[in-house]
């Protein structure tokens, strides 16, 4: 649903999937289920981040996550919301996460499910040990056929490439929600009012400029990446007014909330890959894909490098990229670096 005229700034999220449905007569509510499921989880995790530091919540749980990382308490917790967020309403009998190997079965949802969540819990947990901004990222598709999904061959099997609904959350000094359901119906967000536990509509239809000032990556690893991103950050560096150069550095290291302010302000996201990382770090289907529909459906631009984000589909489920995405004008002059076409 596009908001650009319709529904008022302040409208509860409920609300807004109401109005968005009497758009459509084929409407059948399920996406506006799946997305107050969403909502729940994240006024959840939110909930659960402000007394974490209180409840000895923060710090490693001693346990090792599927990518071989430190799992901390928190990412746990955060991947238990979401699982039992959906384990009932019959939408959805398979959840993909970070967190777990194999795709979680939610039984109870087999005979009548007809979606896949797939999604980051908690992005940028470390973060929380300083009271850094932290986020989740999300993808729902649609999953064809029925009954249980046993292994990962079966599930890229079933999976369509197609996200009904993409997005993220945002845990800082507020809590947003951002999602887009398709190029046509926008990207909107929604802050969170703690008072009244409603997520308001604080951001219609957001539209990424055409090109930033700022540009967000680790350069701590520069050293390890292609020729390509490395020689685009040293012009980023250079002094030249006529392009509005230097572009300034922000990186938060939490994926989720350098994305979103790129979305908001404009500007250019690096994640190459490199000697270290030859296949890129971030996972295919639950962050770097969520993300570009997002980017891409508010103007901007998502690639690997070499193609969209959009057009990669993975051979398994934890699939790692390298991800470029930001304001059209920015990744389309990356894209000159990469291929070796700048000067």
């Amino acid at each position: 649903m596009s908001a650009r005229s319709r529904v008022p700034v302040g409208t509860r999220l409920h609300r807004f999937l109401f109005e968005a449905e009497r758009q459509y007569p084929q409407a059948t509510g399920e996406l506006s289920a799946l997305l107050s499921q969403l909502g729940l989880a994240g006024k959840r995790i939110a909930r659960l981040l402000s007394g974490a530091g209180l409840a000895d919540q923060l710090g490693p749980s001693g346990a090792v996550n599927p990518q071989g990382e430190e799992q901390q308490k928190i990412d746990a917790l955060a991947n238990e919301i979401f699982l039992e967020a959906f384990s009932y309403g019959q939408m959805v009998p398979t959840v993909v996460t970070e967190e777990m190997e194999l795709p979680a079965r939610l039984p109870e949802n087999e005979t009548a499910g007809k979606y896949i969540l797939f999604v980051d819990p908690l992005d940028g947990s470390s973060n929380l040990d300083v009271d850094g901004a932290v986020g989740s990222v999300f993808s729902i598709r649609r999953m064809m056929g029925k009954g249980p999904v046993l292994s990962q061959v079966d599930l890229l099997a079933r999976v369509s490439q197609e996200q009904v609904v993409a997005g993220y959350f945002v845990y800082g000094p507020s809590t947003m929600l951002v999602y887009t359901a398709g190029p046509r119906a926008g990207v909107h967000g929604f802050t969170l009012d703690p008072g009244i536990g409603e997520f308001l509509l604080s951001h219609p239809d957001i539209r990424i400029p055409r090109r930033g000032r700022t540009w967000s990556a680790n350069d701590g690893n520069l050293a390890t990446w292609d020729e390509g991103p490395r020689r685009y950050v040293e012009a980023l560096r250079r002094v030249d007014p006529a392009r509005g150069r230097p572009y300034s550095l922000r990186y938060s290291g939490a994926l989720v909330s350098d994305v979103h302010r790129i979305l908001l302000k404009g500007g250019v996201f690096l994640y190459p890959s490199g000697t270290e990382m030859p296949g890129g770090k971030l996972r295919l289907l639950y962050e770097a894909a969520p993300l570009a529909a997002v980017v891409e459906s508010a103007g901007g631009a998502a690639t690997d490098g070499r193609r969209r984000i959009l057009d990669v589909f993975p051979d398994a489920n934890h699939q790692r990229t390298a991800f470029f995405a930001g304001s059209r004008d920015d990744v389309e002059e990356l894209e000159a670096f990469l291929s070796g076409h700048a000067e």
